[in-house]
């Protein structure tokens, strides 16, 4: 199964609706760059990364300019020896960063090719614990008061989510206290409730808030310090009295080792998006395994489904992917708290190319 054909498209999408966190400000439109590679017996394979509007013209062209020409000619079957060789050619100018970006769609493309080759889905190929996995509402929502989370939170109720996350990150902490009670009263003192802060705080802001939010049984606090300080979020942990999770924006192992050794995170995150594909994904997970913790998601949640299935320590599923399930012809259904893993060769993600035409980025 030698590689014969490797491109790249790159899309600019708009959002269904603007949404605001604490550090990247409104969100109007998200980048996704999909790798397409074709073996000598006729068999495609997709995978792709994305972006948050930024920086998408810089994957493609570290694909198609330095990850291509490696993969013609080679063994589709050899992912491990294919993503040594992606990493040792960009290490010198990656070590993590875009070129994380980059090797993950072409490794979730090199696993969908494995998967559809030997007719398996891929939470079966990398593991296969149980093709059911608990979900929850991921919301991009610091624009919303009080009020407008309570509707936004009975709605995702209604649409079977058993668990529920807020942003938080507003300037004033008596505001996000006031969101964060707002939820927890809608929701009952049984579902699971977390809070997102995206890097906003510095250490002590951070343990001012997490006291503040520990009255409110709060499942999670992700991302409330900066994830390069892993002395800092051990402090947070340990001083504000809540669980950490981190991880959407660290894009090695190495990383998630010192976040855990050191940060003392209860929740590792990684997104296959970023942290160089399934490969080292499952690098994450087992590392997790190790120190006796749950794996959680970030976005594109038609993949972390599988992935999340195949593991046994998996905790919830994120779901949001800004929408990118607009865009795919069979994503994933909710049913009561949970989704289940399909059973279709490879990751199955099915994209509508012709909708999808309209927000082509020509290069």
């Amino acid at each position: 199964m030698l590689i014969k054909r490797a491109d790249s498209k790159h899309f600019l999408l708009p959002l269904s609706h603007p949404m605001r966190d604490a550090t990247h400000g409104i969100h109007t439109e998200f980048e996704v760059i999909v790798v397409r590679l074709e073996t000598d017996c006729g068999v495609i394979g997709h995978g792709y990364t994305y972006t948050i509007g930024k920086g998408g013209a810089a994957i493609r062209a570290l694909i198609d300019r330095d990850l291509a020409p490696l993969l013609l000619g080679a063994d589709a079957e050899c992912i491990e020896a294919i993503w040594e060789r992606m990493w040792r050619c960009l290490h010198y100018v990656g070590r993590g960063g875009l070129v994380s970006f980059a090797i993950s769609a072409v490794d979730i493309a090199l696993w969908d090719l494995r998967g559809q080759i030997e007719g398996r889905p891929l939470w079966k190929l990398v593991g296969g614990h149980s093709p059911q996995v608990r979900a929850y509402a991921g919301g991009i929502d610091l624009q919303l008061d009080p009020d407008e989370l309570v509707e936004q939170t009975r709605c995702n109720l209604q649409k079977g989510f058993r668990a529920i996350k807020i942003k938080v990150g507003r300037d004033k902490l008596s505001e996000d206290v006031a969101r964060v009670r707002a939820v927890r009263d809608c929701l009952g003192p049984d579902v699971p409730l977390m809070v997102d802060a995206n890097m906003r705080w510095s250490v002590e802001q951070a343990i001012r808030a997490a006291r503040a939010f520990r009255e409110y049984d709060v499942f999670w606090f992700e991302e409330p310090t900066i994830p390069d300080d892993y002395q800092g979020l051990a402090r947070i942990a340990t001083e504000g009295g809540l669980p950490i999770a981190a991880g959407e924006n660290l894009h090695t192992v190495y990383e998630f080792r010192h976040s855990i050794d050191i940060g003392k995170i209860a929740f590792p995150e990684p997104d296959v998006s970023n942290i160089g594909g399934i490969t080292n994904w499952m690098r994450v997970a087992t590392l997790a395994y190790a120190h006796n913790l749950q794996v959680t998601s970030h976005g594109v949640h038609e993949l972390h489904l599988h992935l999340l299935a195949a593991i046994p320590n998996a905790s919830m599923l994120e779901v949001h992917s800004f929408g990118l399930e607009r865009f795919i012809t069979n994503p994933p259904q909710l049913k009561d708290g949970f989704m289940r893993a399909p059973d279709t060769p490879g990751h199955g993600v099915k994209f509508d190319w012709e909708q999808l035409r309209e927000y082509e980025v020509l290069h």
